[in-house]
């Protein structure tokens, strides 16, 4: 995943802003290209799947809308693993998720129709590690993550870490217990936390399950000794994302987009949108020129609009190459 992440390091442009110090600018990589509208595209879409894509689903449905003002567009976000289901039995034509399919889900997709469903990247996402704004701490290791929000310890630290003085702080935070929050299993961020962060390990059953994004979010917002897990497109003034490292003694890498391009931040990942392309044949028409809509200019500057990163060409270029 880092390693793919790396190609598009060109994107990011960085200016100093008076008062505010370093603030990045994230563009769009000058190789998409803008959106070119056809004729002849209407009727009703439906999208169910992740609540990590849920606010950008709408901004694209919107934008797409404003060029098609007769096609309608539906959108559910309960939760990558309702994406799946949906595609199956054809409820939706769009299944967005923040993680990639699990086996067992392509193999009753490819049950049902004797081949597997396509995933298209659609988006970069920093999958962040919140505290409180007032909070001191900077920066944690993925193997003290896990031995905060984990009882199995998978990543190897060697002990449990419960209070707020066991991360590293001290006065008046020293014996203050952690107030953890987290999404429900029907998240794909749920899932793809517990592989990366917790070494495939179990949560705590002290975490507090959040039904969305905002609500983990808003949780830590309003308890000043929370800590949490959300996509970066739902920070706030309210929280701040700590640094992470992959292990001990490594490099600590940011959520700004120039640590995520380069790799250095550790929870990077895609945001994908899965439909149904039999192979050999063309998508039908709606689905199709949302897609192209998506990984258009105008697509990926929505995406920088509601706090995530956008592709590359040469990603764009490859998804376009998968749906002909």
């Amino acid at each position: 995943m880092n390693r793919l992440l790396r190609i598009s390091g060109a994107l990011l442009a960085s200016t100093l802003l008076p008062g505010l110090g370093l603030a990045e600018r994230v563009e769009v990589d000058p190789a998409i290209a803008a959106y070119a509208r056809t004729s002849g595209v209407s009727g009703n879409l439906s999208s169910v799947g992740s609540d990590t894509l849920n606010n950008l689903m709408t901004l694209w449905a919107e934008g797409f809308r404003r060029a098609y003002p007769s096609a309608r567009i539906q959108i559910e976000g309960k939760g990558s693993s309702t994406a799946p289901p949906a595609l199956i039995s054809g409820t939706a034509q769009l299944g967005p998720m923040s993680r990639t399919m699990k086996d067992q889900e392509i193999d009753r997709f490819d049950k049902r129709f004797g081949y597997p469903p396509t995933a298209v990247r659609v988006a970069v996402d920093a999958l962040a590690v919140y505290v409180h704004k007032d909070n001191p701490l900077e920066q944690l290791t993925l193997p003290q993550v896990d031995a905060i929000f984990s009882k199995t310890r998978n990543c190897n630290h060697p002990s449990p870490i419960a209070t707020w003085g066991q991360s590293g702080l001290a006065g008046s935070w020293l014996a203050r217990p952690i107030s953890l929050y987290g999404r429900n299993s029907a998240s794909g961020t749920y899932g793809y936390f517990k592989k990366v962060a917790l070494c495939k390990g179990d949560y705590l059953d002290t975490v507090k399950e959040q039904p969305g994004s905002a609500s983990v979010v808003q949780g830590i917002t309003e308890d000043r000794y929370a800590m949490g897990y959300s996509g970066i497109g739902y920070k706030t003034s309210g929280v701040r994302a700590l640094s992470l490292a992959a292990k001990q003694g490594g490099e600590y890498g940011t959520t700004r987009a120039a640590d995520v391009y380069a790799g250095r931040y550790p929870l990077s990942r895609f945001l994908y949108l899965y439909v149904h392309k039999v192979p050999g044949e063309s998508l039908e028409p709606l689905v199709g020129e949302f897609l192209k809509f998506v990984l258009s200019r105008e697509g990926q500057e929505i995406v920088v609009k509601d706090g995530y990163l956008p592709v590359s060409g040469k990603i764009a270029n490859q998804e376009f190459a998968s749906l002909e």
